[in-house]
């Protein structure tokens, strides 16, 4: 191998064109492709900038010419040369140095490559495990790096923003104590306090509320967070979080200076210029009309409450529903009452595996008629009103959900987005923001027998329902707002509790006592004693907020190093397991054989 010696990178691969024509430049980087075309040999040289193509030709330098015939794929070449114009007929308008190549008069092979394993200059399918193991070598693919330099102008615009609204970038300990809630904490063991063990953050919530009550004002951290559940497409067990707070703010200044974040963040990264203020749903609206709190409003297909007509219709199984306060829904699927029997009950499959026993459908015939396994339990009164309510005509396609809310909601807010794909109505260049507010404060555990924070313990309730939190908990509503982008929750805050009286009335409702209260959360309660001021924050999932950005399915191809669905990373091939003396170290009495 050689060194670079004297050379020095004169530019990157992607920034010459046809003003550059003359110049001598040197560019140095990986080989994407070689081509041998008659004794003139071409290469395309690849770095995270992009590509450029040079050229080993024996007129110009024989010697150079001769050792270019080793070059392989990866291997890694310092180049140096003439910018030359491409012919008219060989240049290559889909690059943007597809106009020039670089006549090569000095060649340094700094390193050589194995064969990869996997092809780096085609789009073929390369499962999962063998991409992580290899992160560094996808990470050299151009739609791969190309989501890191995205991520890298996410954040340096968000900085931006929030350095230019006077917000405090502001550490937060990675090291905490463990609280009840949420999902699982990772546990580090302390070695120095034998039996005891910090938890990695979930989130820097607690501490964020601190610096309120310390007077910081407004904070910010770009953060790790970790939680140890159980994985899917938009989740990780460590992941990075937009954490803002901020004091003496109610709900519309904190979504009002969100809106103006997230405006720059998209200007920045796609140049697209969004106009808040963006829409608004109440949870009730939202899971009212689309059965979900995290809505996807690119398309239309809303739900529609037909428990009135069930109450009163020929058909017992919508009645029976009704009279037992369940709730009887519809949504229309315009235009496809052409599908087939079989794609109905793939459908119906569909819908049985998020609770529905069956799934009703009637197909809307060109004559007015109903074509259903159930059409011939409706009076034609029935038919009418039900078709008047759902907007239904010739062609349309109903489906309808009947069982309580939960199963309902579930079924059918599911079911309009899979119709909504396969009936590619999901763009992903379409960006629809929608806020929910007014979130109930807590929901009833069937399985735990107690309430639960719907968001978390120090979410603030409506200052008009506090005097239900005793009387009737359930129907307490929250000063909580999420942001949803084209149906994931990209982020989530609320105006927090900052009186103790207030806070210990809302532990109580979550069934967490004054010894669990003090054991676990004793330190905000004893702030809260001491002027803490009103304050309210959000805190943004920067991974999907660049998922949906960069138009992935994923948030792994937004993540340098990610995890694989069982919390593993085949690169380092962690966790693994470690020597019987760390942990005596840490007074943990290992129970596997080495």
């Amino acid at each position: 191998m050689e060194s670079m010696g004297n050379l020095s990178r004169t530019h990157y691969c992607n920034d010459l064109g046809v003003e550059n024509v003359g110049e001598q430049v040197t560019l140095m980087g990986w080989v994407l492709r070689r081509r041998d075309h008659g004794g003139v040999i071409f290469i395309d040289l690849r770095d995270r900038r992009g590509i450029t193509q040079v050229v080993f030709n024996p007129e110009v330098n024989p010697e150079v010419h001769a050792k270019a015939h080793q070059i392989r794929s990866e291997w890694v070449l310092a180049v140096k040369g003439k910018v030359e114009a491409r012919p008219g007929d060989m240049a290559n308008s889909k690059l943007k140095t597809g106009g020039i190549e670089i006549l090569v008069d000095e060649l340094r092979i700094l390193n050589v490559s194995e064969t990869p394993p996997f092809p780096l200059d085609e789009d073929g399918e390369v499962s999962d495990n063998l991409r992580l193991q290899y992160r560094y070598l996808d990470l050299r693919r151009p739609e791969m790096s190309a989501n890191l330099v995205i991520r890298h102008k996410a954040v340096q615009a968000i900085r931006n923003y929030l350095n230019d609204n006077d917000f405090l970038d502001i550490e937060t300990p990675m090291l905490t104590r463990s609280t009840p809630e949420g999902a699982r904490d990772y546990l580090v063991p302390s070695r120095v306090n034998a039996g005891r063990f910090y938890a990695l953050p979930q989130s820097p919530q607690l501490f964020k509320q601190l610096l309120m009550i310390a007077g910081m004002d407004r904070y910010y951290q770009i953060v790790k967070c970790f939680r140890d559940e159980d994985l899917r497409a938009d989740r990780q067990p460590e992941f990075t979080q937009i954490d803002l707070e901020l004091s003496f703010v109610d709900e519309e200044q904190v979504i009002s200076m969100t809106e103006g974040m997230i405006k720059v963040l998209f200007k920045e990264t796609l140049e697209l210029d969004l106009e808040p203020p963006f829409n608004r749903l109440t949870f009730d609206e939202s899971m009212d009309r689309f059965g979900t709190d995290r809505p996807d409003m690119r398309f239309g297909m809303e739900l529609v409450d037909l428990t009135p007509i069930a109450a009163e219709c020929s058909f017992k199984v919508f009645r029976s529903i009704a009279d037992k306060k369940g709730t009887v829904r519809a949504i229309n699927a315009k235009g496809c009452a052409t599908f087939s029997r079989k794609e109905l009950d793939i459908l119906t499959d569909y819908a049985v595996q998020f609770g529905a026993k069956g799934l009703a459908w009637v197909k809307m015939k060109e004559d007015g008629e109903w074509q259903s396994p159930i059409a011939k339990f409706f009076t034609d009164e029935e038919r009418a009103e039900i078709a008047a309510a759902t907007d239904a005509v010739p062609g349309d396609l109903l489906f309808f959900g009947a069982d309580s809310s939960k199963v309902v909601f579930q079924v059918l807010s599911e079911l309009r987005v899979e119709l909504a794909n396969r009936l590619d109505l999901l763009k992903k260049d379409d960006f629809n923001f929608v806020w929910i507010t007014d979130f109930p404060l807590v929901e009833y555990d069937e399985k735990e027998k107690r309430f639960q924070a719907l968001h978390h313990p120090f979410t603030a309730p409506k200052v008009t329902d506090i005097d239900k939190l005793e009387s009737d908990p359930g129907k307490v509503y929250s000063r909580a707002y999420d942001l949803v982008l084209n149906g994931t929750e990209v982020g989530g805050g609320s105006i927090r509790i900052h009186q103790k009286e207030l806070q210990e009335k809302v532990l109580d409702v979550l069934g967490i006592g004054e010894q669990e209260a003090n054991d676990k959360f004793g330190f905000l309660l004893r702030a809260l004693e001491l002027g803490a001021p009103p304050h309210g924050g959000l805190a943004f999932g920067l991974d999907r907020l660049l998922m949906l950005i960069t138009g992935g399915d994923s948030i792994r191809d937004v993540i340098a190093f990610p995890k694989t669905q069982k919390a593993t990373c085949p690169l380092t091939e962690a966790p693994a397991r470690v020597a019987r003396k760390q942990l005596t170290e840490l007074h943990i009495q290992p129970d596997w054989k080495e």
